[in-house]
């Protein structure tokens, strides 16, 4: 079984199109947890309203922990709750993912957006260094695909971590598993982040925790505003 886990506060406009997203899919051996931070909308109802399990969540570290604690599945799938996925997804991604003999893995990234632009801006700065330097540059965003036993080796991820919870979780596992990018699907990203703070902010950002992360280790203190979701914004 397949268990998956979506942290969430106030996701009433996106979290309805991810789980329709699911339950249209050709695959059939899951379950669905929702990790939920005290949203103040109809997150939880729409969690309900799809049978979904509902746990206590809070930051994405404390959510994605809980959500993966009660899960009963021998693999776990964590995602974003404003991600969508193509047709086929789970029977492509599980497919590779024994062939090759994974533990964990995560996918490439294709914005969803009319424009060219950030698909050219995501394939320079994350999905080309993702697959091409697959081992020495490991990541994982939105997505992230991992064994269970993996996830309890780990013990889950770093609660303490203010931001980019996600890369180290990945670095960590290299010492435990083998770790690979799934090639044969992708997930669609939302942009509301970039939409919200600019690009140039948001990959500022980034590329200075990556850099702090290099230089002095997990980021355990507020050296970034970091909001858990913009509950305001329009959808997409």
């Amino acid at each position: 079984m397949l268990s998956i886990v979506i942290p969430t506060l106030n996701e009433e406009n996106y979290l309805p199109r991810l789980l329709n997203c699911i339950k249209k899919q050709n695959f059939k051996d899951y379950e669905i947890i929702i990790s939920d931070a005290e949203s103040k909308d109809k997150t939880k109802e729409i969690a309900k309203d799809f049978r979904c399990k509902l746990v206590k969540g809070g930051l994405p570290s404390i959510g994605k922990n809980a959500g993966a604690k009660v899960g009963k599945g021998d693999l776990i799938l964590f995602l974003d709750a404003d991600v969508l996925l193509p047709d086929n997804f789970f029977k492509n991604a599980l497919k590779e993912f024994k062939e090759r003999d994974l533990d964990v893995t995560t996918f490439c990234l294709i914005p969803i957006s009319k424009s060219r632009m950030p698909k050219i801006l995501f394939n320079i700065f994350y999905n080309y260094p993702l697959r091409i330097f697959e081992k020495r540059w490991a990541r994982g965003a939105m997505g992230i695909l991992v064994k269970k036993e993996l996830h309890k080796s780990l013990k889950g991820f770093d609660e303490k971590m203010k931001i980019f919870e996600d890369v180290d979780y990945v670095q960590r596992s290299l010492k435990f598993g083998k770790f690979g990018v799934i090639k044969t699907t992708k997930i669609f990203a939302c942009l509301r982040r970039y939409k919200r703070e600019g690009w140039i902010r948001v990959g500022l950002k980034y590329g200075l925790g990556e850099a702090y992360m290099k230089l002095f280790g997990p980021i355990k203190r507020e050296i970034f505003k970091y909001e858990f979701n913009y509950p305001k914004n329009k959808i997409f």
